[in-house]
């Protein structure tokens, strides 16, 4: 067994060690990738034959949710007719480590032919295909982390950080927001929270509501009956305060004795309650309720509380 783990983290040390060294291969040639593309007013299409092909469709995938028209062509289809689906004004990455891919190379002439801007991602400068395209973009690896040195392992992992680069890059120099992040994934859950406002989930009926003389026991109960763990101190429909049923047993702890004669008016607290608009996003209530370490939040219009929600109500 400790033979098994040794050898799976010498992998993870071997791949993160690729991609580490990959900085060293950012040059000019990235800075023109991400500008030809920035510039391009078609698709942005990326070919490659098996492992690079799984890889560049992951690529093509990230791409297009941010923001970059993106798509995948199996090299061997594009040969067989897929090439009619690229335009003149298409850029192509075309991937292949070893840069001699033959399905691949095939395709140059006719790109070339077709005024594409080509991309190649290789591990060979000086392959076959780094040397017929206008920008290469290196993800040589000293070593796989295969033993056999002969599975795709360090370089599949290489190749897809340079893809992530490019897609991160592109995304910041498009201005590339989380609402367009959430248009493009409306069906999943980061998109739900990116989309969904607080007034769409909080809880507005029955809220634990109590006044400022209210009683222990009344405190109690309201939390209780409200089952969020919380009542909510209001004078005069604004609120002035909040009651955990943490602050009950620590109160209860520090003022055994006296504990049955407090009132809500002892739990107020100098800092006034974080409270929230009914129209912000859920992926903002819980940047709020992670950086304060609460569980719960109120949700208040003009200091008057319309709702309250949780951390628990955000598993949309």
């Amino acid at each position: 067994m400790k033979k098994v783990i040794e050898r799976a983290k010498e992998v993870f040390d071997i791949e993160s060690e690729a991609i580490s060294n990959l900085s060293k291969n950012i040059d000019k040639n990235f800075i023109e990738s991400v500008n030809a593309i920035m510039n391009c007013s078609g698709k942005v299409i990326i070919i490659g034959m098996g492992k690079s092909g799984i890889i560049g469709r992951k690529i093509a995938a990230t791409l297009a949710s941010t923001g970059t028209q993106s798509f995948f062509i199996h090299p061997a289809e594009a040969y067989h007719g897929d090439l009619g689906m690229i335009s003149k004004n298409d850029i192509i990455i075309l991937i292949s480590y070893s840069g001699e891919t033959n399905e691949v190379l095939k395709l140059i002439s006719y790109l070339i032919k077709n005024e594409n801007i080509i991309i190649s991602i290789t591990g060979n400068p000086n392959s076959t295909l780094a040397k017929n395209t206008q920008f290469h973009l290196n993800v040589s690896v000293e070593r796989e982390a295969c033993p056999l040195q002969l599975v795709p392992t360090s370089s599949t992992t290489a190749t897809l950080a340079m893809g992530d680069a490019l897609a991160v890059v592109l995304m910041e120099n498009k201005g590339f927001q989380s609402e367009n992040f959430a248009n493009f994934h409306p069906g999943g859950n980061i998109g739900k929270r990116l989309l969904t406002s607080v007034k769409d989930i909080m809880r507005k009926n029955d809220l634990p509501i109590i006044n400022k003389n209210a009683s222990i026991k009344e405190i109690i109960h309201r939390i209780s009956a409200g089952r969020l763990g919380i009542s909510v101190i209001v004078e005069n429909t604004k609120i002035i305060g909040v009651i955990t049923d943490g602050d009950v047993r620590r109160a209860m702890e520090k003022n055994e004795e006296s504990f049955f004669k407090l009132n809500a008016s002892d739990f107020l607290k100098k800092k006034p309650p974080i409270c929230v608009s009914k129209d912000i996003k859920l992926n903002e209530v819980e940047r709020i309720l992670t950086e304060n370490k609460i569980n719960s939040v109120l949700v208040s219009e003009k200091n008057t509380l319309i709702g309250i929600i949780q951390i628990y109500d955000l598993s949309i």
